[in-house]
């Protein structure tokens, strides 16, 4: 549910002067549906080679795990038996499930893994949305409840049919953590990781900050503001990255669980915070919530702090963020 990062035509870039660049090391691959960045310090380039491919490698499993496209994927297991009965699954991806629910219970459902019941039916690609009477007879399996994760045993199951999960909204966030945390065991201490919109720092670039710039809904060009960061995560969601527009509505990938269609009220939200599991999760909240509610939130999150762009191009901020 996230856009590209470190290209001037997607939300986040990642700002600095390279010292020594011989000693950073920088590469990108496509997985996860999305672009992967990594770069890090490191005095050995066969060790900075190794740690590199380690992090791709570990994108591959994670996609492999969650993809919802993939048809093999355990994910894709679960949406095709778990009305039916408990389905097996690794301990890690009944762990995220279960993890989903406590984020959807501290938003009060704005973040809803089972938001699929509904989003399946929407196309960007193919410029197509479903039809009310689609979207209403969907709702009935939208509600995060109806996903039962049993931790002992490493079984999701459904208590209804038509019942769909989506980790679009935070997969990406956990794999930058498991990325990162790879990293710091092999002795990196200087690295930045993205999968889209999400991305996590770890350390600082020798004395400076990493600086992260957050782009113009509307111009790729632009930004409207850039944050200094150490040891940190950050996401972005925006209505501008899967969508499309007709008779003057935006159809976005963002959906609202409790109406099915697109959330309104924000055109992106970045959220920044410890780790990219949770800041990926809360991103897609706040956006569902809209402005007033989601900035509510954060503030009740002190470890949080939120960028939001309304609808009317208005720049809010959270209090630990807010301008002088």
């Amino acid at each position: 549910m996230k856009s590209e990062v470190l290209s001037i035509a997607l939300p986040l870039l990642l700002l600095a002067s390279m010292p020594a660049a011989a000693e950073w090391h920088h590469r990108e691959a496509a997985i996860m549906g999305t672009r992967i960045a990594v770069e890090l310090w490191h005095d050995d380039p066969g060790e900075a080679a190794a740690a590199t491919e380690a992090v791709l490698e570990e994108m591959h499993r994670v996609d492999g795990l969650m993809s919802h496209y993939r048809p093999e994927s355990q994910l894709s297991r679960i949406n095709a038996h778990a009305a039916e009965g408990p389905v097996a699954v690794d301990p890690e991806l009944a762990g995220l499930i279960d993890e989903a629910a406590g984020f959807s219970e501290r938003t009060g459902g704005a973040f809803d893994i089972t938001y699929a019941s509904v989003g399946y039916l929407y196309d960007f690609r193919e410029r197509r949305h479903p039809t009310d009477a689609q979207i209403e007879a969907g709702l009935a399996a939208v509600d995060w409840r109806h996903v039962i994760v049993d931790l002992g045993a490493s079984t999701v199951r459904f208590t209804q049919p038509g019942v769909r999960i989506d980790l679009g909204g935070i997969a990406k966030g956990y794999a930058v953590d498991r990325a990162v945390a790879l990293l710091a065991a092999r002795g990196v201490r200087h690295a930045s990781v993205t999968a889209g919109g999400d991305s996590r720092i770890l350390g600082d670039r020798f004395g400076r900050p990493w600086v992260v710039a957050i782009r113009h809904p509307d111009d790729p060009q632009r930004f409207i503001a850039r944050i200094p960061l150490e040891d940190a995560a950050i996401s972005t969601s925006g209505d501008y990255e899967r969508y499309f527009d007709e008779d003057g509505e935006r159809y976005h990938h963002i959906i609202n669980p409790s109406t099915g269609r697109s959330a309104g009220g924000l055109r992106s939200v970045t959220i920044i915070g410890p780790n990219a599991t949770e800041t990926d999760a809360i991103s897609t909240s706040v956006f569902v919530l809209g402005p007033e509610r989601g900035l509510a939130l954060i503030e009740e999150l002190p470890d949080l702090d939120a960028v939001l762009v309304r609808s009317d191009g208005k720049v809010l901020y959270s209090s630990g963020l807010t301008p002088p």
